[in-house]
């Protein structure tokens, strides 16, 4: 039995075996206020919201949480102090209030990132500045941005942080004093500028968190359901205004049909295509490509001294390096996508992310044997046209298509309509950083199309396992040293912690009711843990295990040993005959060589 590719991109082929239930709980009750089609962290927000204000609504996902460009970020939580070239003081405003308040509702997972740009001129790039500010068009030969300018830019982004702002201003350094402090650094470098954004290492668990949360908020009354693994076919209208879709479970191959008052489309750079399945034509999207290489370079890790180095390639592309844990994240191209083949990160853009290393770190050698991990995915940027894509505006829109009931007269513009049915919502653009902001004007729209209010505000909500988590190094050794036991080390634990937050005591509580003996291939998972996520957080695939609720593919860390033993542990709880965990290893196999450069090799000829 074989499988085909769970990215999200392709359909994966169906697997016997019992009902989910997160779809069992759909199809017992196949109807909702809401609809939300596309789990990544903005279509996931937006459900979290309307959850909490009491909505029925539903969310369908056709591959896993958080598994297209969700997934395939810069793990990075940040103003965009970029955007103040193209003028969009707005999203730049709103960006740096709500990375200072994820720093605070979900500081299990977003945490404070030191940054720094090397600097390599003075005045370069002052006047064609404002021609770049005025066409949002590269104007000739690429010039790099000096001194000047990054200072005047960084007085502006520290202004916009004072509403509520947690991080330290900027501060310059000479070369004398950079070389200093960062000594790998070009040593034609003539200054730095240090200032402080905020990363994500787990931007798949922090949206999984806001999915439970979610569901929590509706569980009372069984009106906040949610399912991955299950996509929209197709939407017909019914007698009574609502549209009724056609969903299909891609773990079994079953289809039931599913209706709703209001749909919400944000699936990302596939919003037309979405639209196009619900028999509306749109051309809305126009995403580009971003792909990032992970590293084990322990000569560039500490090259970075725990801090990235953020700063603009000689193509003009602003890009990045930076540590997480004990590999180094290196990214990231920006080109247009075609939608029509898989976003992967190609040989070309592996040797300019080598490039771009040795433009600031020249001494720093740096070759494909120490690659761990690639990864690539579609921004959903909107359609540009000739606008280069750095220069595509990174705020979002929401377009709304309303049913449309009679004819417009010959020669007349026909407004934005659909045939018949509900109304849709269709998300084009949004970026990590203001996925709650975003999702609260989305839900907002949503709530009045309803003719409903809003009850609660998330702007100062904790998620998930964000709510009591330690504030200062001591008060995360306390817990660690609380939640010990004589099996249980303190590196377990804290893994435990950062894994989970402090939805860790939940977890603890499972491991603790039963045999928790870890996995031989890894000192990171143990069995009752994997059956832990089995029973509660939707796992479809092996991969999801390694990919998604785990970062040990993103690590380096998977080997035939872990990919045998995690199948044959999820094997009884997931219903997978032999047949079907080969398949499982097998597909598991084909989704890290296919997408993220990496070949692993299972012990089972």
């Amino acid at each position: 039995m074989g499988l085909k590719d769970s990215s999200g991109r392709t359909n994966s082929a169906a697997v016997p075996g019992a009902e989910r239930e997160s779809v069992s709980r759909l199809r017992q009750r196949p109807s909702a206020r809401v609809l939300i089609i596309g789990g990544g962290i903005n279509g996931v927000g937006t459900f979290r919201d309307l959850a909490l204000q009491g909505v029925d609504v539903a969310l369908v996902e056709r591959g896993d949480y958080c598994q297209g460009a969700s997934g395939a970020s810069s793990h990075m939580i940040h103003g965009g102090i970029r955007y103040l070239e193209n003028g969009e003081f707005r999203l730049v405003r709103e960006s740096v209030v709500e990375r200072n308040r994820l720093l605070r509702v979900a500081p299990h997972y977003v945490k404070p990132l030191q940054t720094t740009i090397p600097i390599f001129s003075t005045f370069s790039g002052v006047l064609a500045a404002p021609l770049r500010f005025l066409t949002h068009k590269q104007q000739g030969k690429p010039k790099e941005r000096g001194a000047f300018l990054i200072k005047l830019g960084l007085s502006l982004y520290d202004s916009f942080s004072r509403d509520g702002g947690s991080v330290p201003r900027h501060q310059f350094r000479t070369r004398h004093k950079a070389l200093a402090e960062l000594p790998m650094l070009h040593p034609g470098v003539k200054y730095t500028a240090t200032y402080f954004d905020a990363s994500v290492h787990n931007p798949e668990r922090l949206t999984l968190d806001v999915l439970q949360d979610g569901e929590k908020a509706g569980r009372a009354h069984n009106t906040a359901r949610a399912s991955n693994y299950l996509s929209l076919i197709s939407v017909g209208s019914n007698a009574n205004g609502s549209s009724t879709a056609i969903l299909r479970d891609h773990l079994t191959g079953a289809e039931f049909d599913f209706t709703a008052d209001v749909i919400v489309n944000t699936t990302g750079a596939w919003v037309d295509l979405t639209n196009q399945a619900m028999g509306t034509a749109t051309t809305f999207m126009g995403g580009t490509k971003g792909s990032h290489i992970v590293l084990d370079h322990p000569g560039l890790l500490a090259a970075c001294k725990g801090r990235e180095i953020f700063f603009e390639h000689t193509d003009g592309r602003i890009v990045l390096i930076y540590p997480m844990g004990d590999r180094v994240l290196v990214g990231t191209t920006d080109v247009d996508a075609d939608m029509s083949q898989d976003a992967v990160c190609t040989d070309e853009e592996i040797d300019y992310f080598f490039d771009l290393i040795g433009h600031v770190f020249p001494d720093i050698a740096v070759n494909r044997g120490q690659i761990v991990y690639t990864f690539s995915g579609v921004r959903p940027l909107p359609r540009h046209d000739a606008t280069q894509p750095g220069f595509v505006s990174r705020d979002y829109r929401i377009e709304r298509l309303a049913p449309r009931t009679d004819a417009p007269e010959r020669g007349t513009p026909e407004p934005s309509t659909r045939e018949g049915g509900a109304v849709v919502f269709s998300l084009v653009g949004g970026k990590w950083t203001t996925f709650r902001a975003l999702a609260e004007h989305l839900a907002g729209d949503v709530l009045a199309e309803l003719g409903l209010e809003r009850k609660i505000s998330t702007a100062k909500l904790a998620i998930g396992g964000g709510a009591g988590f330690p504030d200062s190094d001591a008060g995360i050794q306390k817990w660690i040293k609380a939640h010990m036991t004589a099996t249980r080390d303190a590196d377990r634990t804290a893994g435990l912690l950062t894994r989970y937050g402090t939805r860790a005591e939940e977890v603890i509580s499972y491991l603790d009711a039963g045999d928790d003996r870890l996995l031989r291939s890894t000192r990171e998972l143990s069995v009752r843990e994997l059956q832990f996520m089995a029973a509660h957080e939707q796992v479809g695939h092996l991969v999801d295990v390694l990919i998604r609720r785990t970062s040990l593919a993103f690590r380096g860390l998977v080997t035939g040993e872990l990919l045998n033993e995690v199948a044959e542990t999820l094997a009884e709880p997931l219903g997978w005959d032999a047949a079907g965990v080969a398949a499982e290893i097998d597909h598991a196999q084909e989704v890290l060589k296919r997408y993220h450069g990496v070949e692993v090799h299972s012990l089972v000829a």
